[in-house]
């Protein structure tokens, strides 16, 4: 119909995700290390109950439905994964807000636990950060990252990153927080200093954005577990791990981190790196041997699959609206 614009057959993200129009709700004080952080969102309420949390990135809805069905209680849309996955092109600034911000309705959408955006720079100035804030929570995002890097920025582990002065993402972060308005919106501040300017600035550039608002900390790229430890003395909890294969960063488990002292520990390239390595193989058997008759243990069943984007749950709806034969 003219005008009208078409929906999914899915639940709206309305229903799915009630949130997006929702006041934070006050609730009472936990304590990180001691220290006192009132739990307004969802994923302070997480990080209530579970003290800290491990998640894997995706990059699709499909990704975010095997996350949920894993049994984890979140998730992350990595922007290197989108722009690998949609453009082809490697993290170096190519992708745009309103490319990541369509990528985020579609995965936000489909599932019932929240998910954290990696928003890059928040797209230009504070201004910019306001709308891709309004963006994202009307996308149904629980929250968000942001970064101190110059843009067009690059992933966190390539060479060459540079940082905008102290003040200006501090202002950024004051404008995130303004546009959230009391809505169920989470802000991770991160900086990219660490490997431009050095630890130290990094752990200084953290202070002044808690100050500024920001929920959580995430200094990017530390090089060794004695640099994890000092991150987690000198900073204020929550504080953000990214626990990247290849990366600069040492990998460390869950209670490892734990005990270090950090509470968000994100593995946001798993996926994309284990999907590319199983396609990459299942590509080069056919080219080789003609077909997959002899590797089917290798991919998921025909059904098994179908159960996982609810295919069961289309026939009731297909079977409901369907009119008779003739009419």
């Amino acid at each position: 119909m003219p005008g009208v614009r078409g929906r999914s057959i899915i639940v709206p993200t309305l229903e799915r995700n009630p949130h997006r129009r929702k006041p934070i709700d006050p609730q009472p004080p936990c304590l990180y290390n001691d220290r006192a952080m009132p739990p307004k969102t969802r994923i302070h309420a997480l990080l209530e109950k579970e003290r800290t949390l491990i998640f894997p990135g995706v990059y699709d809805a499909l990704g975010a439905k095997l996350v949920e069905r894993a049994g984890f209680p979140l998730t992350f849309i990595s922007g290197y994964s989108v722009a690998a996955t949609q453009l082809g092109l490697p993290d170096f600034g190519y992708l745009t807000q309103t490319e990541m911000v369509a990528t985020a309705k579609r995965v936000c959408g489909s599932v019932k636990i929240p998910i954290i955006i990696d928003a890059d720079t928040g797209y230009g100035n504070a201004l910019n950060v306001i709308r891709t804030v309004n963006e994202l929570i009307d996308a149904g995002a629980a929250g968000m990252f942001l970064e101190d890097q110059v843009w067009p920025k690059r992933c966190g582990h390539m060479k060459g990153k540079r940082v905008i002065p102290v003040e200006e993402h501090v202002q950024k972060i004051r404008a995130a927080v303004d546009a959230r308005r009391g809505r169920d919106f989470f802000i991770v501040a991160r900086t990219d200093a660490r490997q431009v300017n050095g630890l130290e600035d990094a752990i200084k550039r953290c202070l002044k954005y808690k100050e500024a608002g920001a929920d959580a900390l995430f200094i990017e790229a530390p090089r060794s577990g004695e640099e994890l430890r000092t991150i987690a003395k000198e900073l204020p909890p929550p504080l953000v791990a990214n626990m990247l294969e290849g990366g600069v960063t040492p990998l460390l488990t869950k209670d490892e981190l734990e005990k270090i002292g950090l509470q968000l520990i994100v593995c946001p390239l798993t996926a994309l790196y284990a999907s590319a390595k199983a396609m990459q193989e299942m590509f080069n058997l056919i080219k080789t041997k003609g077909t997959t008759r002899d590797a089917l243990e290798r991919l998921l069943p025909f059904t098994q699959f179908h159960d996982i984007i609810g295919l069961d749950d289309y026939y009731k709806l297909d079977e409901k609206y369907r009119t008779k034969d003739g009419d």
